[in-house]
């Protein structure tokens, strides 16, 4: 499937990220080798797991459309790192880097259930075997107006609801994260947020191929703070959909309630696709700002379906964008 170019970040507006110079090296020696489907070690994922959608992005997308060319620079993996939202463990953007490192992600199950003909329970280092990596740069945007660019290992979510054989009654795919009030103190108390935490898709949005189950960003193991051992990435999305810490996947005849349409009805629904045209009830959608960038650079215009419109769009009513989400 071939992806057409967003419109580029330009360098007045995205930090150049220098740790990333890593991966060139890495995709330079892959392709001098004459090896498109090399191994690769991810460090700290057990045994060596292949990534097949590496290529080389300086010039233009491969084949597969999942490169992002060399004038979109990925957010500093530092500042990726130490700005997140998880409301499991605190309300504000950094404390999370700390907080979270207790979270155990070994050992840890995925269960599968619902409208599938084959239900299964599956060990995370199983997931990482069955399913070879990719690599993809997306950009993501927070419903708060602030935006990143980030390079994730995963699969395509698709490929393991495949596995499970959904049935013809399943529209609707739901997440649950791990709810674990020992670790997680924000769980002992429900001040902002039901827990455990939930989402969901439509079917047709979980079998897109740009919607990815993340592992890794930046070539390393997913940081547990952005959601180890494994997070949802849908990048046409705002980023609270993008649920951290999986451990269950059920699919279903109707909608679920999600955790901010539970908590904020008026101002969360479902969908939450990135739509400069309709705000929040509380602030503007139109521009974001992005991270790493300083206090008097302007804010960047907002793109509809956050730069993904040519892939997703044919997914969506006029009836569907009039709405917030």
């Amino acid at each position: 499937m071939l992806i057409k170019k967003p419109a580029v970040l330009t360098e007045a507006n995205v930090t150049d990220s220098k740790i990333f110079h890593s991966r060139r090296s890495i995709i330079k020696s892959m392709l001098a080798m004459g090896s498109m489907a090399a191994m690769h070690s991810v460090p700290g994922l057990a045994g060596e797991f292949p990534l097949k959608s590496l290529r080389n992005c300086d010039q233009d997308y491969d084949q597969d459309g999942f490169c992002v060319d060399s004038a979109i620079k990925p957010t500093p993996i530092d500042l990726v790192k130490n700005y997140t939202n998880y409301y499991e463990f605190t309300y504000n953007k950094t404390d999370a880097s700390h907080a979270a490192q207790l979270l155990p992600t070994r050992p840890w199950t995925v269960e599968i259930t619902g409208e599938v003909e084959k239900p299964q329970t599956i060990a995370m280092d199983d997931l990482l075997k069955r399913h070879p990596l990719q690599q993809r740069i997306y950009r993501f945007r927070c419903v708060e107006g602030w935006a990143m660019v980030v390079p994730w290992l995963g699969f395509p979510l698709a490929e393991l609801l495949k596995s499970a054989k959904p049935l013809s009654g399943a529209k609707f795919v739901k997440f649950t994260a791990l709810q674990r009030p020992d670790i997680m103190r924000q769980q002992q108390s429900n001040a902002i947020l039901q827990w455990p935490y939930v989402e969901a898709l439509r079917i047709d949005e979980a079998m897109h191929p740009l919607t990815l189950l993340a592992v890794g960003m930046y070539d390393e193991v997913l940081p547990k703070q952005n959601g180890a051992p494994l997070r949802l990435v849908v990048p046409w999305k705002y980023g609270f959909k993008s649920i951290k810490a999986i451990v269950k996947i059920e699919l279903l005849q109707r909608p679920p309630q999600t955790s901010w349409q539970q908590a904020a009805p008026n101002e969360y629904g479902f969908y939450a696709n990135v739509n400069p045209q309709v705000a929040h009830p509380r602030w503007s959608q139109a521009s974001e700002r992005v991270l790493g960038s300083d206090w008097f650079t302007p804010r960047r215009k907002t793109e509809l379906f956050n730069g993904y419109a040519e892939q997703v769009a044919a997914l969506y009513s006029d009836m569907d964008l009039r709405h917030f989400f």
